[in-house]
């Protein structure tokens, strides 16, 4: 099988910007924002709060890579850090806003992150009109969710793979149709920092079951090392494994036959996540 691929790298700093103009108008006497995230997204709310004059928190487990927490703190953020489960990250940011006044903003379980998300498969469609599928990865479903949305609305026959660590069991929830996950929900030991959570947020995931393809992506440690080295080697750019996951689906054989099985000529790859440490890269 032979795919034209189209790469679509995503800089999420608009996206909290649209959010912190929402909340100065909804709720004008909050004294800021606060967010629980494993860096990506905190980095980006930080960043759209200084330019806004507002204060930002940002609760982070505390096994979040060090480069990320440098970068929430160069941007002004108060990072808290806590244990690493879904559970206290929720927790944790819930205690924080009722402390300091501080309105929560969820890195995924949002309806305007979700919104802001979807952008991504206008700007896409935009520019390549006759797509047959794209590629995006997961972690909380938030830019899943806003991708399949809006890209569905322009173009139904469209076709969206998720793309997953292994161990997250999203195409056994998918092909059963419910949450299948365990609970108390975790954090899966993945390379994959920005994609550790197991399930998909409540809001995200009726819209990925109804929507989504039933056959995921589901990648080994291995195979996205080798996709974030080619990235780095081939595309010349910086990338974090999170980013380079739906690269290293590209080039799967997995992917290929799914290509072959449905006809796949033209295929967007939404790269998203360029936080990673060039002194300790994975190779």
């Amino acid at each position: 099988c032979c795919c034209c691929c189209c790469f679509c790298c995503c800089c999420c700093h608009g996206i909290p910007i649209f959010q912190l103009l929402r909340l100065q108008e909804t709720d004008p006497r909050s004294a800021g924002v606060v967010t629980h995230s494993s860096g990506n997204h905190g980095t980006a709310l930080a960043c759209g709060a200084r330019l806004m004059g507002m204060s930002c928190t940002v609760v982070t487990p505390e096994n979040a890579p060090a480069v990320k927490i440098a970068a929430m703190r160069d941007y002004g953020a108060d990072v808290v850090l806590c244990e690493a489960t879904p559970t206290a990250r929720l927790e944790t940011c819930d205690r924080l806003s009722k402390e300091r006044n501080l309105s929560i903003l969820p890195s995924y379980d949002h309806a305007d992150v979700m919104a802001g998300q979807g952008t991504i498969a206008v700007e896409i469609l935009e520019q390549v009109p006759d797509l047959d599928a794209i590629l995006v990865p997961i972690s909380g479903g938030g830019l899943s969710s806003g991708i399949l949305m809006a890209a569905k609305s322009i173009k139904p026959s469209l076709r969206v793979f998720i793309v997953e660590p292994e161990g997250k069991l999203l195409q056994e929830c998918l092909q059963s149709g419910e949450r299948i996950w365990p609970n108390p929900p975790i954090m899966m030991n993945t390379i994959a920092d920005g994609m550790r959570l197991q399930q998909a947020g409540h809001l995200p995931w009726p819209i990925i079951r109804d929507m989504a393809e039933k056959s995921t992506i589901a990648l080994t440690d291995a195979e996205i090392v080798a996709g974030m080295r080619f990235v780095f080697e081939r595309m010349k750019m910086v990338v974090e494994p999170s980013g380079a996951s739906t690269v290293a689906a590209v080039l799967s054989e997995h992917f290929r036959t799914l290509a072959t099985e449905h006809g796949l000529k033209r295929v967007a790859v939404v790269i998203s996540g360029g936080n990673v440490d060039i002194d300790n890269l994975p190779w």
